[in-house]
């Protein structure tokens, strides 16, 4: 199984410093931050050639890339030059883009992003009550309107307000990113984290990417993760449970092939049929590759 597996990868960026703008890449000091601790290490150039060297030995078939927090001028920019390296090499496959749903231009910023046929939605960094406000459902709906999907980006506390921004929109595809984002370790914060994911994963338009486990466990490895990854899969179940790598802000903590077998061994005893779902087929049905 392990070698013959084909993945998916739903959560990656690139970023080219001489290129496009940005600021959390380039400031003058790194800032060695709580949840990243110290970036410096990715603070260059990762390219898709760098992206393809690390997907060596993984049996990596197709891609998804999230906007990597752009500081320029247009949004668009970075969605443009994404397809520009998709169709010379061939990868990445989907694009999430960043709009601010709240804006005026929100409409006429999501056309310009679908003149790109890789577009797929959006990621914001809403949280809270701000998912409810109505400048950001009418964002929302714009995003339906389009078929696009909204990648959400919450943390435990904010799940009541995502679950009632999903039960408002049920005809818009959610995905939940960074497995909800545990930032803690603790048993008591794993519990509170799980009956998180619990209120969220109640619609059927909510599914949930696991990725992203190494920013509040930087010296993780197959056994610290485990719980964390089958408790998704526990709560979702399989058919609304894929995986991604967040790479390459996850290479601080890991290499690549590291994850990719962590995330085999954890799923090591489900069948076949339940293998694939997970690390291919349900991004192909979520994402549309």
């Amino acid at each position: 199984m392990a070698e013959e597996l084909k993945f998916i990868d739903t959560h990656h960026h690139l970023w080219d410093l001489e290129k496009l703008e940005y600021a959390w890449l380039t400031e003058e000091d790194p800032e060695e931050t709580e949840v990243l601790g110290d970036y410096a290490k990715i603070r260059k150039t990762y390219s898709v050639t760098d992206l393809l060297n690390d997907f060596s030995g993984s049996n990596v078939v197709k891609s998804v890339h999230l906007q990597a927090n752009y500081s320029g001028p247009d949004n668009v920019e970075e969605t443009k030059w994404i397809s520009e390296l998709a169709d010379s090499h061939g990868f990445p496959h989907g694009i999430i883009a960043f709009t601010d749903l709240m804006s005026d231009d929100a409409e006429e910023e999501l056309d310009r992003h679908c003149e790109y046929s890789r577009m797929r939605g959006v990621r914001t960094f809403y949280t809270g009550e701000q998912l409810l406000e109505n400048n950001f459902n009418k964002g929302l709906k714009a995003l339906e309107d389009r078929n696009l999907i909204y990648d959400l980006h919450s943390l435990k506390d904010d799940m009541e307000h995502a679950l009632t921004m999903a039960n408002n929109n049920p005809n818009l595809q959610i995905i939940l990113g960074h497995a909800g984002l545990p930032l803690e370790r603790s048993k008591e914060y794993f519990n509170e984290w799980k009956k998180s994911l619990e209120i969220l994963a109640k619609p059927d338009n909510v599914a949930i990417k696991i990725s992203g486990l190494g920013m509040a466990d930087h010296i993780w490895d197959t056994i610290s993760i485990k719980d964390w990854v089958l408790s998704c899969i526990e709560v979702f179940g399989v058919d609304r449970c894929m995986f991604g790598t967040n790479w390459p802000v996850d290479s601080l903590y890991s290499s690549y092939r590291e994850l990719i077998d962590s995330y085999k061994e954890v799923i090591s005893e489900f069948s076949e049929e339940e293998k694939i779902s997970l690390f291919s087929a349900n991004a192909e049905k979520y994402y549309k590759l």
